[in-house]
């Protein structure tokens, strides 16, 4: 029989509006019929909508990793509202009648069927592993336009450097988001978001000396980037295979957006893989001009955390499914891994939820870093990488975890040595003022997610809380 749980519901829900419409719809009983299958694989009913004739809807769970959802409604989300709402009030025991599978449903199970089929004979025959054509001389006069790109973007990182921060005006600032938009016809699309990221710093309201600080990071990434990318190009160009570089993030930075296939063909997967959330926010990145729905993920088997990353347009973001919390363990047949160091983007195209166990808890206390100093040393071996992620993420084991005569939140691991707990300029929001709103016995031997920030005006390391484990309690901070 089916299991549905409301936390699988929701993520499978495009946004936050799916979700409370569908919900409504199941509660408000709008359902005129709510029928299931003899095996309870599939679930469909009517639904009373606008007009007179009730929509038609249905949830096929026959492969429960790939669940296929239909319905007559004109919406343009996937799911809409009444397939959401059919789920949910199957989840909330509303009563569903056993009635044969609808003859089109037979049929699109039938051809769905072929075309598995035809794909399982296609890679027997090893026609869908063939590797994909690249055209080398179109290739070619893209690295040859990117390295252009590169010294045309020196040329301005160098003026800027030469003329000093303090004599930027609104002036330069119009230059320099101009010269952004020129990076396009390089294909240079990540150093756009990262010269647009620098226009933003340079154009803001806040403390002129504080944004001074971070725009000579900026400059510092940027000079970095345009270093490495040209050497990269340059070799890529000489490669009579024009290979992707799968080890580090050079070629996200050129703006390369990976595809599932070249990552598996470079064996960046992992099969039988299960994560577990650990923490989830969005948030709005203006200098990629996009909607960021973040989660970072424990991985059960190895311990790391990787990051799962959603990006939304913001032309494009109504129309595009919203990432949200996810509280069980998803399992996947196949985990993709991009090129990285420290918490990896990870992606799946399959996943089927389980509920979190007792045993999965013992895996996570098991996999928790138990000496600060180490993590410390491989937080700063990655903030040494100019082009890597500057807020690195660890699970760590606290032995106990205080407040100081000063009113610090400090965590202590099992050797005596000690992590100010601090929140971090580049989060949302904070999380340490939520702390003494957990109990004593939670913050004694337990496991804290945290994310570390090197704060360039007092040259800090700092790590602010995101969420608690103590036994089987999960205490999300972040939100």
């Amino acid at each position: 029989m089916l299991e549905l749980t409301t936390s699988y519901i929701d993520s499978l829900a495009p946004n936050a509006a799916a979700i409370k419409n569908g919900l409504g719809l199941a509660r408000k009983k709008s359902f005129v019929q709510l029928q299931r299958s003899e095996g309870g694989e599939l679930l469909f009913g009517q639904c009373s909508g606008s007009g007179k004739t009730p929509y038609v809807c249905s949830a096929d769970f026959i492969v429960p990793e790939k669940p296929v959802f239909r319905c007559t409604c004109p919406s343009r989300q996937f799911p809409c509202k009444h397939a959401l709402g059919l789920l949910y009030a199957y989840a909330e025991g509303q009563t569903f009648t056993e009635a044969p599978v609808p003859e089109d449903i037979t049929a699109k199970r039938e051809k769905a069927e072929k075309r598995e089929e035809n794909k399982e004979k296609q890679a027997a025959e090893g026609k869908e592993n063939k590797p994909k054509k690249v055209n080398k001389s179109a290739l070619k006069k893209k690295i040859s336009a990117q390295l252009e790109g590169l010294d045309l973007l020196e040329k301005l990182v160098l003026s800027l450097i030469r003329g000093g921060l303090s004599t930027i005006d609104s002036k330069t600032v119009k230059s320099i988001q101009e010269n952004v938009k020129q990076l396009g016809n390089y294909y240079l699309s990540g150093a756009q978001i990262e010269l647009r990221r620098l226009a933003l710093l340079l154009g803001s309201n806040q403390d002129r000396e504080e944004s001074y600080t971070y725009a000579v990071e900026q400059l510092t990434r940027l000079h970095a980037f345009i270093k490495k990318g040209r050497a990269y190009l340059t070799a890529r160009g000489e490669d009579p295979e024009l290979a992707l570089d799968h080890e580090s993030t050079i070629d996200e930075w050129l703006g390369h957006a990976w595809q599932l296939s070249e990552l598996k063909e470079y064996g960046l997967t992992k099969e039988a893989a299960e994560l577990l959330q650990l923490a989830f926010y969005s948030f709005d990145d203006l200098a990629r001009q996009e909607y960021v729905d973040l989660g970072y993920w424990l991985d059960l088997e190895s311990g790391e955390i990787h990051r799962t990353v959603n990006y939304r347009p913001y032309k494009a973001a109504k129309l595009m499914r919203e990432e949200d919390s996810f509280f069980e363990v998803a399992c996947t047949p196949v985990l993709y891994k991009y090129p990285g160091d420290m918490n990896v983007r990870v992606r799946y195209e399959e996943m089927k939820p389980r509920p979190v166990a007792a045993e999965d808890f013992a895996l996570l206390s098991s996999k928790d870093q138990r000496s600060f100093t180490e993590a410390i040393k491989k937080v700063k071996n990655q903030l040494k990488n100019p082009l890597g992620d500057k807020l690195p993420v660890m699970l760590l084991h606290a032995a106990d975890l205080g407040v100081t005569e000063s009113g610090q939140y400090v965590m202590t691991d099992e050797s005596g040595s000690s992590l100010v707990l601090e929140d971090i300029p580049s989060l949302p929001q904070g999380t340490v003022s939520l702390l003494p709103f957990l109990s004593a016995p939670a913050l004694q031997d337990c496991s804290v997610l945290v994310m570390f920030e090197h704060i360039l005006d007092s040259g800090r390391l700092v790590a602010q809380p995101l969420t608690v484990i103590k036994d089987e309690t999960v205490t999300r901070l972040l939100y």
